[in-house]
Protein backbone atom coordinates (compact mmCIF):
# COMPACT_ATOMS: atom_id res chain seq x y z
CA UNK A 1 0.00 0.00 0.00
CA UNK A 2 1.49 3.32 -1.11
CA UNK A 3 0.48 6.61 0.55
CA UNK A 4 1.94 10.11 0.40
CA UNK A 5 4.65 9.48 3.00
CA UNK A 6 5.69 5.95 2.12
CA UNK A 7 4.67 2.32 1.79
CA UNK A 8 2.56 0.45 4.36
CA UNK A 9 2.37 -3.26 5.11
CA UNK A 10 -0.93 -4.17 6.77
CA UNK A 11 -2.95 -7.28 7.60
CA UNK A 12 -5.13 -9.26 5.20
CA UNK A 13 -8.05 -10.98 6.95
CA UNK A 14 -9.22 -13.50 4.37
CA UNK A 15 -12.10 -14.77 6.51
CA UNK A 16 -13.56 -11.28 6.96
CA UNK A 17 -12.62 -10.18 3.46
CA UNK A 18 -10.82 -7.14 4.81
CA UNK A 19 -7.47 -5.41 4.78
CA UNK A 20 -6.49 -3.69 8.03
CA UNK A 21 -3.83 -1.05 8.58
CA UNK A 22 -3.09 -0.10 12.19
CA UNK A 23 -0.80 2.51 13.69
CA UNK A 24 -0.43 4.78 10.66
CA UNK A 25 1.17 8.13 11.58
CA UNK A 26 -0.86 11.14 10.45
CA UNK A 27 1.26 13.82 12.18
CA UNK A 28 4.73 14.13 13.66
CA UNK A 29 5.19 12.98 17.27
CA UNK A 30 4.07 15.94 19.47
CA UNK A 31 7.03 15.64 21.82
CA UNK A 32 9.78 17.93 23.07
CA UNK A 33 9.46 21.34 21.42
CA UNK A 34 6.28 20.13 19.65
CA UNK A 35 4.42 19.56 22.92
CA UNK A 36 1.47 22.03 22.84
CA UNK A 37 2.05 22.88 19.22
CA UNK A 38 -0.43 22.33 16.37
CA UNK A 39 0.23 18.96 14.70
CA UNK A 40 3.13 19.01 12.25
CA UNK A 41 3.55 16.98 9.02
CA UNK A 42 4.76 13.39 9.12
CA UNK A 43 8.28 12.67 7.88
CA UNK A 44 8.44 10.26 4.95
CA UNK A 45 10.04 6.85 5.42
CA UNK A 46 11.93 4.39 3.27
CA UNK A 47 10.92 0.80 2.78
CA UNK A 48 7.66 -0.79 3.92
CA UNK A 49 6.42 0.40 7.29
CA UNK A 50 4.61 -2.25 9.31
CA UNK A 51 1.01 -1.25 9.99
CA UNK A 52 -0.05 -4.47 11.67
CA UNK A 53 -0.59 -3.38 15.29
CA UNK A 54 -2.19 -0.52 17.18
CA UNK A 55 0.18 2.27 18.18
CA UNK A 56 0.45 3.65 21.70
CA UNK A 57 -2.57 5.40 23.14
CA UNK A 58 -2.19 9.03 24.10
CA UNK A 59 -1.18 10.01 27.64
CA UNK A 60 -4.16 9.72 29.98
CA UNK A 61 -5.25 9.04 33.52
CA UNK A 62 -7.22 5.81 34.29
CA UNK A 63 -10.50 7.65 34.86
CA UNK A 64 -13.02 5.27 33.24
CA UNK A 65 -13.45 1.61 34.09
CA UNK A 66 -15.24 0.60 30.88
CA UNK A 67 -12.30 1.24 28.56
CA UNK A 68 -10.53 -1.79 27.08
CA UNK A 69 -7.37 -1.07 25.12
CA UNK A 70 -5.58 -3.13 22.50
CA UNK A 71 -2.86 -0.50 22.08
CA UNK A 72 0.86 -0.90 22.62
CA UNK A 73 1.12 0.98 25.91
CA UNK A 74 0.88 4.74 26.39
CA UNK A 75 3.05 7.55 25.02
CA UNK A 76 3.10 11.18 23.99
CA UNK A 77 4.07 9.84 20.57
CA UNK A 78 0.48 8.85 19.78
CA UNK A 79 -0.82 10.63 16.66
CA UNK A 80 -1.74 7.53 14.70
CA UNK A 81 -4.86 6.19 13.02
CA UNK A 82 -6.26 2.84 11.91
CA UNK A 83 -8.03 1.84 8.69
CA UNK A 84 -10.33 -1.09 7.92
CA UNK A 85 -11.25 -1.56 4.25
CA UNK A 86 -12.75 -4.28 2.02
CA UNK A 87 -10.08 -6.40 0.40
CA UNK A 88 -11.94 -6.21 -2.93
CA UNK A 89 -12.14 -2.51 -3.76
CA UNK A 90 -11.59 0.10 -6.41
CA UNK A 91 -9.46 3.13 -5.60
CA UNK A 92 -11.41 6.15 -4.50
CA UNK A 93 -14.91 4.68 -4.71
CA UNK A 94 -16.08 3.71 -1.21
CA UNK A 95 -17.70 5.96 1.42
CA UNK A 96 -15.57 6.71 4.46
CA UNK A 97 -16.29 6.97 8.19
CA UNK A 98 -13.79 8.77 10.44
CA UNK A 99 -14.77 8.06 14.06
CA UNK A 100 -13.54 9.84 17.17
CA UNK A 101 -13.72 8.07 20.54
CA UNK A 102 -15.36 9.40 23.69
CA UNK A 103 -13.86 9.89 27.13
CA UNK A 104 -14.38 13.56 28.08
CA UNK A 105 -11.33 14.54 25.99
CA UNK A 106 -9.42 13.03 28.93
CA UNK A 107 -9.20 9.36 27.97
CA UNK A 108 -9.94 6.83 25.22
CA UNK A 109 -8.21 5.20 22.29
CA UNK A 110 -8.86 4.16 18.70
CA UNK A 111 -7.94 0.59 19.59
CA UNK A 112 -10.95 0.00 21.87
CA UNK A 113 -12.96 -3.01 20.63
CA UNK A 114 -16.23 -1.06 20.75
CA UNK A 115 -14.89 1.20 17.96
CA UNK A 116 -13.54 -1.62 15.80
CA UNK A 117 -14.08 -0.85 12.12
CA UNK A 118 -14.40 -4.39 10.73
CA UNK A 119 -18.19 -4.67 10.81
CA UNK A 120 -18.83 -1.43 8.93
CA UNK A 121 -16.00 -2.25 6.52
CA UNK A 122 -17.81 -5.48 5.68
CA UNK A 123 -20.74 -3.29 4.68
CA UNK A 124 -18.56 -1.52 2.12
CA UNK A 125 -17.33 1.42 4.20
CA UNK A 126 -13.69 2.43 4.70
CA UNK A 127 -13.59 2.93 8.46
CA UNK A 128 -10.98 5.01 10.30
CA UNK A 129 -10.36 5.49 14.03
CA UNK A 130 -8.05 8.25 15.21
CA UNK A 131 -5.93 8.89 18.30
CA UNK A 132 -5.74 12.52 19.42
CA UNK A 133 -4.04 14.29 22.32
CA UNK A 134 -5.95 14.32 25.59
CA UNK A 135 -6.30 16.25 28.83
CA UNK A 136 -3.48 18.70 29.59
CA UNK A 137 -1.56 17.52 26.50
CA UNK A 138 -4.49 18.29 24.20
CA UNK A 139 -6.15 21.28 25.84
CA UNK A 140 -3.69 23.35 27.86
CA UNK A 141 -3.84 27.09 27.18
CA UNK A 142 -1.27 29.60 28.45
CA UNK A 143 -0.44 33.22 27.61
CA UNK A 144 3.03 31.98 26.63
CA UNK A 145 1.51 29.52 24.15
CA UNK A 146 -0.63 32.25 22.62
CA UNK A 147 2.42 34.54 22.45
CA UNK A 148 4.46 32.05 20.45
CA UNK A 149 1.54 31.23 18.11
CA UNK A 150 1.49 33.14 14.79
CA UNK A 151 -2.29 33.26 15.27
CA UNK A 152 -2.14 34.18 18.98
CA UNK A 153 -4.09 31.01 19.78
CA UNK A 154 -3.64 28.45 22.54
CA UNK A 155 -5.37 25.19 23.46
CA UNK A 156 -7.59 22.98 21.27
CA UNK A 157 -4.66 20.76 20.23
CA UNK A 158 -7.03 17.75 20.44
CA UNK A 159 -9.29 19.35 17.84
CA UNK A 160 -6.36 20.42 15.68
CA UNK A 161 -5.14 16.81 15.75
CA UNK A 162 -8.54 15.67 14.48
CA UNK A 163 -8.39 18.28 11.74
CA UNK A 164 -4.95 17.00 10.71
CA UNK A 165 -6.36 13.47 10.61
CA UNK A 166 -9.18 14.63 8.33
CA UNK A 167 -6.65 16.30 6.03
CA UNK A 168 -4.70 13.03 6.00
CA UNK A 169 -7.89 11.21 5.02
CA UNK A 170 -8.56 13.68 2.20
CA UNK A 171 -5.03 13.20 0.86
CA UNK A 172 -4.57 9.45 1.36
CA UNK A 173 -7.84 7.56 1.71
CA UNK A 174 -8.21 6.86 -2.03
CA UNK A 175 -5.30 4.40 -1.73
CA UNK A 176 -7.47 2.38 0.68
CA UNK A 177 -10.47 2.46 -1.66
CA UNK A 178 -12.09 5.45 0.02
CA UNK A 179 -13.69 8.40 -1.72
CA UNK A 180 -12.30 11.66 -0.25
CA UNK A 181 -15.52 13.39 -1.37
CA UNK A 182 -17.68 10.99 0.69
CA UNK A 183 -16.36 11.40 4.24
CA UNK A 184 -18.62 11.09 7.26
CA UNK A 185 -17.19 12.31 10.57
CA UNK A 186 -18.67 10.60 13.63
CA UNK A 187 -18.11 10.21 17.34
CA UNK A 188 -19.64 9.54 20.75
CA UNK A 189 -19.69 11.79 23.82
CA UNK A 190 -16.44 13.81 23.65
CA UNK A 191 -16.11 12.50 20.09
CA UNK A 192 -19.60 13.81 19.32
CA UNK A 193 -18.70 17.14 20.91
CA UNK A 194 -15.68 17.21 18.64
CA UNK A 195 -17.81 16.57 15.55
CA UNK A 196 -20.02 19.55 16.41
CA UNK A 197 -16.87 21.67 16.78
CA UNK A 198 -15.31 20.34 13.57
CA UNK A 199 -18.51 21.28 11.71
CA UNK A 200 -18.19 24.81 13.10
CA UNK A 201 -14.48 25.44 12.53
CA UNK A 202 -13.35 27.13 9.32
CA UNK A 203 -10.29 24.85 9.45
CA UNK A 204 -12.27 21.61 9.21
CA UNK A 205 -15.85 22.18 8.08
CA UNK A 206 -14.99 21.57 4.41
CA UNK A 207 -13.28 18.24 5.14
CA UNK A 208 -16.53 16.29 5.61
CA UNK A 209 -19.73 15.62 3.70
CA UNK A 210 -21.85 14.10 6.50
CA UNK A 211 -21.75 13.98 10.30
CA UNK A 212 -22.87 11.64 13.10
CA UNK A 213 -23.14 12.76 16.71
CA UNK A 214 -23.88 10.30 19.49
CA UNK A 215 -24.61 12.17 22.76
CA UNK A 216 -22.68 15.42 22.93
CA UNK A 217 -22.07 18.87 21.45
CA UNK A 218 -20.05 22.01 22.23
CA UNK A 219 -23.26 24.00 22.61
CA UNK A 220 -25.57 24.89 25.48
CA UNK A 221 -24.12 23.94 28.84
CA UNK A 222 -21.08 22.28 27.23
CA UNK A 223 -19.90 25.35 25.34
CA UNK A 224 -16.14 26.01 25.13
CA UNK A 225 -14.64 28.47 27.57
CA UNK A 226 -13.13 31.87 26.74
CA UNK A 227 -9.40 31.89 26.04
CA UNK A 228 -8.68 34.16 29.02
CA UNK A 229 -10.32 31.69 31.42
CA UNK A 230 -8.46 28.75 29.84
CA UNK A 231 -5.18 30.61 30.15
CA UNK A 232 -5.88 31.31 33.81
CA UNK A 233 -6.57 27.63 34.37
CA UNK A 234 -3.31 26.80 32.60
CA UNK A 235 -1.30 29.24 34.71
CA UNK A 236 -2.75 27.75 37.89
CA UNK A 237 -1.59 24.31 36.73
CA UNK A 238 1.86 25.67 35.88
CA UNK A 239 2.21 27.15 39.37
CA UNK A 240 1.10 23.86 40.89
CA UNK A 241 3.97 22.14 39.09
CA UNK A 242 6.47 24.84 40.05
CA UNK A 243 7.39 25.51 36.44
CA UNK A 244 8.78 29.01 35.87
CA UNK A 245 8.56 29.01 32.08
CA UNK A 246 6.97 27.25 29.14
CA UNK A 247 10.36 25.74 28.36
CA UNK A 248 10.50 24.19 31.84
CA UNK A 249 6.97 22.86 31.43
CA UNK A 250 7.84 21.29 28.08
CA UNK A 251 10.92 19.68 29.61
CA UNK A 252 8.97 17.91 32.37
CA UNK A 253 8.30 14.18 31.92
CA UNK A 254 4.81 13.43 30.68
CA UNK A 255 4.21 11.12 33.64
CA UNK A 256 4.86 14.01 36.04
CA UNK A 257 2.19 16.10 34.33
CA UNK A 258 -0.32 13.27 34.67
CA UNK A 259 0.56 12.78 38.32
CA UNK A 260 -0.02 16.47 39.03
CA UNK A 261 -3.50 16.21 37.53
CA UNK A 262 -4.57 13.80 40.27
CA UNK A 263 -7.22 11.11 40.11
CA UNK A 264 -10.34 13.25 39.58
CA UNK A 265 -11.58 14.97 36.45
CA UNK A 266 -13.15 17.79 38.48
CA UNK A 267 -10.61 20.43 37.40
CA UNK A 268 -9.92 19.31 33.87
CA UNK A 269 -9.06 21.31 30.77
CA UNK A 270 -11.66 22.20 28.16
CA UNK A 271 -12.05 23.29 24.55
CA UNK A 272 -11.51 27.00 24.08
CA UNK A 273 -12.76 29.81 21.86
CA UNK A 274 -9.18 30.36 20.76
CA UNK A 275 -9.68 32.75 17.84
CA UNK A 276 -8.20 30.21 15.41
CA UNK A 277 -9.86 26.81 15.41
CA UNK A 278 -12.94 28.53 16.85
CA UNK A 279 -12.86 32.19 15.76
CA UNK A 280 -16.03 32.76 17.82
CA UNK A 281 -18.34 30.67 19.96
CA UNK A 282 -20.02 27.64 18.35
CA UNK A 283 -23.38 29.16 19.35
CA UNK A 284 -22.59 32.24 17.25
CA UNK A 285 -21.30 30.16 14.34
CA UNK A 286 -24.38 27.91 14.20
CA UNK A 287 -26.75 30.84 14.76
CA UNK A 288 -25.21 32.60 11.75
CA UNK A 289 -25.41 29.46 9.60
CA UNK A 290 -21.63 29.54 9.18
CA UNK A 291 -21.16 25.84 10.01
CA UNK A 292 -20.93 22.98 7.51
CA UNK A 293 -24.22 22.64 5.60
CA UNK A 294 -24.22 18.85 5.59
CA UNK A 295 -26.64 16.08 6.64
CA UNK A 296 -26.48 15.30 10.36
CA UNK A 297 -27.53 12.15 12.21
CA UNK A 298 -27.65 12.98 15.91
CA UNK A 299 -29.28 11.89 19.16
CA UNK A 300 -28.97 10.74 22.72
CA UNK A 301 -29.95 7.87 25.01
CA UNK A 302 -32.84 7.23 27.37
CA UNK A 303 -30.64 7.12 30.49
CA UNK A 304 -27.79 9.57 29.95
CA UNK A 305 -28.05 10.37 33.65
CA UNK A 306 -29.81 8.77 36.62
CA UNK A 307 -32.12 10.00 39.34
CA UNK A 308 -29.78 8.78 42.08
CA UNK A 309 -27.06 11.22 41.05
CA UNK A 310 -29.54 14.09 40.94
CA UNK A 311 -30.84 13.27 44.42
CA UNK A 312 -27.37 12.45 45.76
CA UNK A 313 -28.65 9.00 46.76
CA UNK A 314 -31.50 10.38 48.87
CA UNK A 315 -34.81 8.51 48.79
CA UNK A 316 -36.86 9.32 45.65
CA UNK A 317 -39.65 11.09 47.53
CA UNK A 318 -41.55 14.09 46.13
CA UNK A 319 -40.29 16.21 49.05
CA UNK A 320 -36.63 15.36 48.44
CA UNK A 321 -37.05 15.92 44.72
CA UNK A 322 -38.72 19.31 45.19
CA UNK A 323 -35.93 20.38 47.54
CA UNK A 324 -33.31 19.54 44.91
CA UNK A 325 -35.15 21.52 42.24
CA UNK A 326 -35.58 24.48 44.56
CA UNK A 327 -31.84 24.51 45.25
CA UNK A 328 -31.05 24.34 41.55
CA UNK A 329 -33.69 26.61 40.07
CA UNK A 330 -34.74 28.92 42.91
CA UNK A 331 -37.76 30.98 41.96
CA UNK A 332 -38.17 28.92 38.78
CA UNK A 333 -38.53 25.62 40.67
CA UNK A 334 -42.27 25.47 40.06
CA UNK A 335 -41.70 25.85 36.33
CA UNK A 336 -39.12 23.05 36.50
CA UNK A 337 -41.65 20.85 38.31
CA UNK A 338 -44.15 21.35 35.49
CA UNK A 339 -41.59 20.17 32.95
CA UNK A 340 -40.08 17.45 35.17
CA UNK A 341 -42.99 16.47 37.47
CA UNK A 342 -42.35 14.55 40.69
CA UNK A 343 -45.63 13.79 42.43
CA UNK A 344 -44.89 10.13 43.13
CA UNK A 345 -41.88 7.90 43.55
CA UNK A 346 -42.26 6.65 39.99
CA UNK A 347 -42.45 10.20 38.65
CA UNK A 348 -39.43 11.27 40.68
CA UNK A 349 -37.38 8.41 39.25
CA UNK A 350 -38.49 9.10 35.67
CA UNK A 351 -38.18 12.89 35.84
CA UNK A 352 -34.99 12.76 37.90
CA UNK A 353 -33.40 10.50 35.29
CA UNK A 354 -34.59 12.78 32.49
CA UNK A 355 -33.36 15.96 34.19
CA UNK A 356 -30.01 14.43 35.11
CA UNK A 357 -29.48 13.24 31.53
CA UNK A 358 -30.57 16.55 30.05
CA UNK A 359 -28.22 18.52 32.27
CA UNK A 360 -25.34 16.17 31.54
CA UNK A 361 -25.50 15.90 27.76
CA UNK A 362 -28.96 15.53 26.16
CA UNK A 363 -29.66 19.28 26.27
CA UNK A 364 -26.41 20.15 24.49
CA UNK A 365 -27.15 17.45 21.89
CA UNK A 366 -30.65 18.87 21.35
CA UNK A 367 -29.15 22.34 20.96
CA UNK A 368 -26.92 21.07 18.13
CA UNK A 369 -29.83 19.32 16.42
CA UNK A 370 -32.00 22.42 16.74
CA UNK A 371 -29.42 24.84 15.36
CA UNK A 372 -28.55 22.53 12.46
CA UNK A 373 -32.17 22.00 11.44
CA UNK A 374 -32.75 25.77 11.55
CA UNK A 375 -29.60 27.04 9.83
CA UNK A 376 -27.81 24.03 8.32
CA UNK A 377 -29.65 23.76 4.97
CA UNK A 378 -29.45 19.94 4.97
CA UNK A 379 -31.53 17.11 6.49
CA UNK A 380 -31.15 16.27 10.18
CA UNK A 381 -32.08 12.84 11.56
CA UNK A 382 -32.76 12.85 15.29
CA UNK A 383 -32.73 9.61 17.31
CA UNK A 384 -33.58 8.44 20.83
CA UNK A 385 -31.77 5.22 21.72
CA UNK A 386 -33.69 3.24 24.31
CA UNK A 387 -32.32 -0.31 24.33
CA UNK A 388 -30.99 -1.22 27.81
CA UNK A 389 -27.94 -3.42 27.96
CA UNK A 390 -28.68 -6.96 29.20
CA UNK A 391 -27.39 -8.65 32.34
CA UNK A 392 -23.66 -9.17 32.74
CA UNK A 393 -22.29 -12.59 31.84
CA UNK A 394 -20.78 -13.10 35.28
CA UNK A 395 -24.10 -12.46 37.01
CA UNK A 396 -22.79 -9.44 38.91
CA UNK A 397 -25.48 -7.11 37.56
CA UNK A 398 -28.85 -7.41 35.92
CA UNK A 399 -30.09 -5.49 32.89
CA UNK A 400 -29.73 -1.70 32.87
CA UNK A 401 -32.95 0.22 33.52
CA UNK A 402 -32.46 2.29 30.36
CA UNK A 403 -29.92 3.01 27.65
CA UNK A 404 -26.98 4.43 29.58
CA UNK A 405 -24.43 6.95 28.31
CA UNK A 406 -22.13 5.25 25.76
CA UNK A 407 -24.36 2.16 25.74
CA UNK A 408 -25.24 2.58 22.06
CA UNK A 409 -21.71 2.38 20.65
CA UNK A 410 -21.49 -1.39 20.14
CA UNK A 411 -25.00 -1.46 18.66
CA UNK A 412 -24.31 1.35 16.18
CA UNK A 413 -20.91 0.08 15.03
CA UNK A 414 -21.84 -3.60 14.96
CA UNK A 415 -19.53 -4.60 17.79
CA UNK A 416 -21.68 -6.43 20.34
CA UNK A 417 -19.59 -9.57 19.96
CA UNK A 418 -16.43 -7.64 20.86
CA UNK A 419 -17.86 -6.79 24.30
CA UNK A 420 -17.69 -9.90 26.48
CA UNK A 421 -19.09 -8.24 29.61
CA UNK A 422 -22.77 -8.54 28.69
CA UNK A 423 -24.95 -11.55 27.84
CA UNK A 424 -26.24 -10.19 24.55
CA UNK A 425 -29.62 -11.55 23.45
CA UNK A 426 -31.22 -12.13 20.08
CA UNK A 427 -33.11 -8.85 20.60
CA UNK A 428 -29.84 -6.98 21.16
CA UNK A 429 -28.44 -8.36 17.92
CA UNK A 430 -31.63 -7.42 16.07
CA UNK A 431 -31.46 -3.86 17.43
CA UNK A 432 -27.78 -3.65 16.47
CA UNK A 433 -28.53 -4.82 12.94
CA UNK A 434 -31.15 -2.09 12.55
CA UNK A 435 -29.00 0.63 14.09
CA UNK A 436 -25.86 -0.29 12.18
CA UNK A 437 -28.00 -0.42 9.05
CA UNK A 438 -29.14 3.14 9.64
CA UNK A 439 -25.56 4.29 10.27
CA UNK A 440 -24.24 2.49 7.16
CA UNK A 441 -26.95 3.92 4.90
CA UNK A 442 -26.34 7.42 6.23
CA UNK A 443 -22.58 7.12 5.70
CA UNK A 444 -23.22 6.00 2.11
CA UNK A 445 -25.99 8.41 1.11
CA UNK A 446 -26.70 11.01 3.82
CA UNK A 447 -30.03 9.26 4.49
CA UNK A 448 -30.36 6.41 7.05
CA UNK A 449 -33.34 4.82 5.32
CA UNK A 450 -33.10 1.64 3.29
CA UNK A 451 -34.76 -1.72 2.56
CA UNK A 452 -35.83 -3.71 5.61
CA UNK A 453 -35.52 -0.83 8.08
CA UNK A 454 -38.36 1.04 9.81
CA UNK A 455 -38.91 4.40 8.10
CA UNK A 456 -36.98 7.26 9.73
CA UNK A 457 -38.22 10.74 8.76
CA UNK A 458 -35.94 13.75 8.87
CA UNK A 459 -36.60 15.99 11.84
CA UNK A 460 -39.45 18.44 11.22
CA UNK A 461 -42.19 20.09 13.28
CA UNK A 462 -45.38 18.07 13.62
CA UNK A 463 -48.37 18.29 15.98
CA UNK A 464 -46.61 20.55 18.46
CA UNK A 465 -43.37 18.54 18.54
CA UNK A 466 -40.54 17.27 16.39
CA UNK A 467 -40.26 14.04 14.42
CA UNK A 468 -37.77 11.71 16.05
CA UNK A 469 -36.79 8.06 15.77
CA UNK A 470 -36.80 5.72 18.77
CA UNK A 471 -34.24 2.95 18.27
CA UNK A 472 -34.61 -0.17 20.38
CA UNK A 473 -36.65 -3.35 20.59
CA UNK A 474 -39.54 -1.35 19.09
CA UNK A 475 -37.87 0.96 16.58
CA UNK A 476 -40.38 3.56 15.46
CA UNK A 477 -40.96 7.20 14.69
CA UNK A 478 -42.60 9.41 17.30
CA UNK A 479 -43.26 13.06 18.08
CA UNK A 480 -40.82 14.47 20.63
CA UNK A 481 -42.39 17.23 22.72
CA UNK A 482 -39.41 17.98 24.99
CA UNK A 483 -38.46 21.30 23.40
CA UNK A 484 -39.98 23.19 26.35
CA UNK A 485 -37.60 21.36 28.71
CA UNK A 486 -34.56 22.40 26.75
CA UNK A 487 -35.70 25.98 26.26
CA UNK A 488 -36.15 26.16 30.02
CA UNK A 489 -32.64 24.80 30.64
CA UNK A 490 -31.27 27.30 28.14
CA UNK A 491 -31.90 29.98 30.76
CA UNK A 492 -29.89 28.09 33.39
CA UNK A 493 -26.62 27.34 31.65
CA UNK A 494 -23.87 26.79 34.20
CA UNK A 495 -20.26 27.12 33.11
CA UNK A 496 -20.14 23.36 32.68
CA UNK A 497 -17.95 21.36 30.35
CA UNK A 498 -17.66 17.64 29.62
Amino acid sequence: MRIATGTLSGIHDAKAGLDEFKGIPYAAPPVGALRWKPPQPVASWDGARRADHFAARCMQRPLYGDMVFRSAGMSEDCLYLNVWTPAQRKAGKLPVLVYFYGGSLLAGDGSEPRYDGASLAQRGIVTVTVNYRLDVFGLLALPALAAESPRHAAGNYSLLDMTAALRWVRNNIAAFGGDPAQVTVGGESAGSMAVSALMASPLSKDLMQRAIGESGAVLGNLKPEPLALAEQRGENFMRKLGARSLAELRAMPAADLLKALGTSDSDSFNPTVDGYFLPRSPEAIYAAGAQAHIPLLVGSNSQEGYWKSLLDDQAPTPANYRAVLQRQFGAQANEALKLYPGNSEAEVKASGTALSGDQFIAFATWRWMDWQRRTGKAPVYYYYFEQPRPAKRDGSAGPDAGAVHSGEIEYALGNLDGNHVYAWTATDHRVSNVMEGYWANFIKTGDPNGPGLPRWPAVAPKDGGLLRQAIGADTRGFIDRNTARYEFLQHFEPDAHL
